[in-house]
């Protein structure tokens, strides 16, 4: 089972570093098997807010939507199923490397798909990290964060 250190700290309230709260948490029997920086490769995860969404006009299982990211309104092609207009989701803007759970390094780039401009990346949880398996769909954040504010403070990941 994977835990948020931020979430662990908030009920235990002991201050401490990670790798100390590790140790305590192995020598009374709770094995800790790892400890993993989910996010420190996504300091540029923004959280976006989609404004529009439509029907792909070439492709029956893609949207194209309009994404606040803050500073701009981006257009993204995504085929998750559960996006929305009105959805908080984790965006990875275009220029910037996503490495996912698995090491996996690869660089988001404006391109077309189907014919439709695509400048950026709607993630799911899968795809950051925070679910084992395969998932359909994108992550949802819940609550009114800030477009274009980073995803680890929001979800306080750590």
């Amino acid at each position: 089972m994977k835990i948020s250190y931020n979430w662990l700290n908030d009920y235990l309230q002991i201050p401490v570093d990670v790798e100390v709260a590790s140790d305590i948490l192995t020598s009374i029997g709770l094995e800790v098997e790892g400890v993993t920086e989910l996010f420190s490769a996504f300091d540029h995860l923004v959280i976006g807010k989609i404004i529009d969404c439509v029907q792909h006009s070439n492709a029956d299982r893609l949207k194209v939507t309009k994404v606040d990211v803050g500073e701009k309104v981006l257009q993204i092609v995504c085929g998750a199923p559960n996006v929305s207009k009105n959805q908080f989701v984790a965006v990875v803007l275009p220029g910037k490397k996503l490495q996912t759970k698995n090491g996996e390094l690869f660089k988001i780039q404006k391109t077309k798909i189907r014919g439709e401009i695509s400048e950026g990346m709607i993630c799911g949880e899968d795809e950051i990290g925070l679910r084992n398996s395969k998932q359909d769909g994108i992550m949802e954040i819940h609550g009114t964060p800030k477009p274009g504010s980073l995803v680890k403070n929001w979800l306080k990941i750590q």
